[in-house]
């Protein structure tokens, strides 16, 4: 006997069914998918985590675990044209904004956005500048510092 003369025993392979190959086949018209319903539609059926419509259990359950919107910093933000408001030559400070009422509370931080222009020279101490502010501030012949957070 050869490996190219195996053949399965009588009766234990069936041939595929073939449905929808009219109606001398016997699986015909409906390709035993019944009459209407979702189920017999083309690309019919529902997902199996579907439950009838009845709130998922993934829904339901309570979520738990780690997520780290709880760590992001927030930011305090003044634009550098609100910083016309002090006087020439002074410090702006978280403190000052606050006092000036530019911001309302100082969060993790202040940042100095650079929408708008600043005419007057003034030393800024702040938590965080952009690109574009510094060179607003320094262009005015004014400081920057930034301030570690803490």
């Amino acid at each position: 006997m050869q490996l190219n003369e195996l053949k399965p025993a009588k009766g234990s392979r069936h041939s595929k069914k073939r449905v929808g190959r009219g109606p001398g086949s016997g699986h015909g018209k409906t390709a035993c998918k019944g009459h209407k319903g979702q189920k017999s539609r083309s690309g019919g059926g529902v997902p199996p985590w579907f439950e009838g419509g009845q709130m998922p259990l993934q829904r339901r359950v309570p979520k738990r675990g780690f997520n780290n919107i709880r760590f992001k910093k927030r930011y305090a933000v003044v634009n550098v044209s609100a910083l016309n408001k002090f006087d020439e030559k002074a410090e702006v400070t978280p403190e000052t904004l606050k006092e000036k009422g530019l911001i309302k509370k100082v969060l993790d931080g202040v940042k100095i956005l650079g929408d708008g222009e600043i005419t007057k020279p003034l030393k800024v101490k702040v938590h965080k500048i952009s690109e574009s502010a510094r060179k607003k501030i320094e262009a005015a012949q004014g400081e920057v510092e930034l301030i570690e957070a803490g």
